[in-house]
């Protein structure tokens, strides 16, 4: 399957990218990992950067470590509703502008749980959460942007889709993590290519994308079983990439030039890449938002 053939790091080669004074960007997951990477990266391109996490002291220390860098962190729980709304009210009362959104938080291979508002934990962080969030933002991202000079939406994805059924937030009856997280990541393409027709058939000045970062050495393969993070250790120096390799895609994606309108696009290795066939099916695609609305109290739109 395409899933099982995750290619080894071929590396991506970002092109030279032009810089970002002025804009704003949040990056969720930011406090570690790719997350942080992403969020240094664009901070070097001048963009003032929110780093959203629930780990107030990881925040902390992410700050710290890149002082001379335009950051700030912003507590968010992405698995509780409540938090999420809050952090978008507390935002959006800032009046700043909103230019990127890169929805990156994220976790795997966790045991069967639930999330206080009694989701499914894969589905409640890589995906719930995010579209919770980005919905709440999605005028401060309509009125950044412009023609020309478009606001982006960054959902990471991950070849584990290809593999993805999606039950809308229900775990079968016989519950595997693995199912479970690329049932949230093929959730976060539809999200993504509905989102990018709705943006487009009102012609609004947005695009969202989704984007495939590889097999990346992250704290998100710290729940594997002892005797694979054994193995992990000395395959991971051959086949996975670095953090901030991984990264480079993600902000590609937030801010190439050539990627300028251009919305709808599955992006591993730079390069726009066929998705997986359910993740195309548009009537699979309005069922989910329709339903993903009904979960965090949204009135569809």
């Amino acid at each position: 399957s395409k899933a099982a053939t995750q290619q080894a790091p071929g590396r991506f080669r970002k092109p030279k990218l032009a810089q970002q004074n002025g804009r704003f960007a949040i990056v969720t997951g930011g406090t570690r990992g790719m997350g942080f990477e992403t969020a240094k990266h664009l901070a070097r391109l001048g963009m003032h950067v929110v780093i959203a996490g629930n780990e107030r002291e990881e925040g902390a220390a992410a700050i710290w470590r890149i002082q001379e860098e335009d950051f700030e962190f912003a507590y968010v729980d992405l698995t509780c509703l409540k938090s999420v709304r809050q952090f978008a009210q507390t935002f959006q009362n800032r009046g700043l502008p909103l230019h990127v959104l890169v929805n990156n938080a994220g976790t795997m291979m966790l045991p069967e749980r639930r999330t206080e508002d009694g989701f499914e934990f894969h589905f409640a962080l890589n995906y719930l959460g995010h579209f919770l969030l980005t919905n709440l933002l999605l005028d401060t991202l309509k009125r950044s942007g412009r023609q020309g000079r478009c606001s982006r939406v960054v959902n990471m994805s991950s070849a584990t889709h290809y593999a993805g059924v999606v039950l809308l937030g229900d775990c079968p009856n016989s519950y595997t993590s693995l199912g479970a997280y690329a049932q949230s990541k093929l959730a976060l393409v539809l999200f993504t290519y509905y989102l990018q027709e709705q943006l487009a058939a009102g012609g609004f000045p947005v695009t969202a994308s989704a984007v495939d970062p590889g097999m990346v050495n992250t704290p998100l393969y710290d729940n594997l079983w002892s005797i694979a993070q054994a193995l992990k250790k000395p395959v991971a120096k051959i086949l996975f990439r670095t953090p901030a390799q991984g990264a480079s895609i993600s902000v590609y994606a937030a801010a190439a030039s050539e990627l300028e309108g251009v919305g709808g696009c599955y992006l591993y290795n730079g390069h726009r890449k066929q998705s997986s066939d359910t993740s195309y099916d548009s009537e699979l695609q309005a069922e989910l938002w329709k339903k993903s609305c009904e979960l965090v109290g949204l009135q569809e739109a």
